[in-house]
């Protein structure tokens, strides 16, 4: 599924237009983006909880030249699910 399906998708479910659903879709990705970037977490009990976890410097291998590379510390996303998405998709 693509933004545009999930748009269309909850157009129908909160019975609005399709204009309503990627502005809420757009408000909800940007207000998650935002909490994430200031540290904190976002808890959706029963979905899941979006948090930033820190990754460790480390080396890897260039694939084409198959040097050694340095790859620097970074923050990224991550998502765990929650017990009632698991159950939804179990």
């Amino acid at each position: 599924m693509n933004k545009a399906m999930l748009v269309e998708r909850m157009a129908k479910a909160s019975k609005s237009s399709k204009a309503v659903a990627k502005d809420n879709l757009e408000a909800f990705i940007t207000a998650v983006g935002q909490a994430l970037k200031a540290g904190k977490p976002v808890v959706l009990t029963g979905f899941g909880t979006f948090t930033v976890i820190k990754r460790k410097a480390r080396t890897g291998v260039n694939p084409a030249t198959g040097k050694k590379m340095q790859i620097p510390a970074k923050k990224v996303p991550k998502f765990k699910p929650g017990k009632a998405l698991k159950h939804m998709v179990a």
